[in-house]
């Protein structure tokens, strides 16, 4: 497996530096960039597999940055911010941003989390078996990490994927946010429960009035599941 790219755009050059440090004596390569603009024309001619990004920026902003990014592909983003109130945290994660860590952070936290991300995508797609999950007019594939809905690939965040080939794979099955958080994020997640709110609602942007024959439910006050109907759950079985 490829040493992968971690793209690190941030305005504070001392902040690049340290991380930069830390993540090449972790066997990753990295590019620094210190604006928007930049880092998008870096992002697009170097295609690195992770993104560190900060919000405020000259040029673009983290906010269009991060817009930017989803348009073309599906690279984890974890946002590196001062700001720390709810909103900015909940307009990251429904741009696309896969996590969100306000600092000052701890360098051994940053890279526990992209350490996270990167284990449960090389568990993955190194696995002997197939993981794929196909039902009326919908396909995920998590060996590509490949959505398709009505035949047609969606470009869809990793977190995304993995919520909802987790819940696809446990149909009419009911889990409590905390749940999900345990089974898709993994214990090193220091984030709270809003984080799964936001990702069902982008997937429900993605899936609505896809299949009459299976659903995205919110079972209210306990958490989610992912509803069949009686055909498609006794062809499951």
């Amino acid at each position: 497996m490829a040493i992968e790219k971690i793209l690190i755009i941030d305005d504070d050059k001392n902040i690049c530096d340290l991380l930069r440090i830390y993540l090449e004596k972790e066997g990753y390569a990295t590019i620094l960039s210190h604006n928007g603009d930049e880092a998008m024309v870096k992002f697009n001619a170097l295609k690195p597999d992770f993104v560190l990004l900060d919000i405020m920026l000259p040029g673009k902003d983290g906010w269009q940055v991060c817009r930017e990014i989803r348009k073309v592909s599906s690279a984890p983003i974890i946002m590196l911010t001062a700001k720390s109130e709810t909103f900015d945290k909940v307009l990251g994660l429904e741009l696309g941003a896969d996590d969100y860590m306000v600092k000052p952070f701890d360098t051994k936290e940053v890279l526990a989390r992209i350490k996270a991300i990167s284990r449960r995508c090389g568990t993955v797609t190194t696995a002997a078996e197939s993981k794929e999950l196909q039902y009326n007019n919908l396909i995920i594939n998590l060996t590509r990490y490949e959505l398709k809905v009505n035949g047609k690939t969606i470009d869809t965040p990793p977190k995304e994927l993995e919520l909802l080939f987790f819940l696809a794979s446990n149909p009419n099955r009911v889990f409590t946010r905390d749940q999900l958080l345990d089974e898709v994020w993994g214990f090193e997640y220091y984030g709270d429960s809003r984080t799964i709110d936001v990702h069902i609602k982008r997937l429900r942007e993605k899936l609505e009035g896809i299949s009459d024959q299976w659903s995205l439910k919110t079972v209210w006050g306990v958490g989610y599941k992912f509803e069949l109907n009686e055909d498609e759950q006794h062809q499951f079985e």
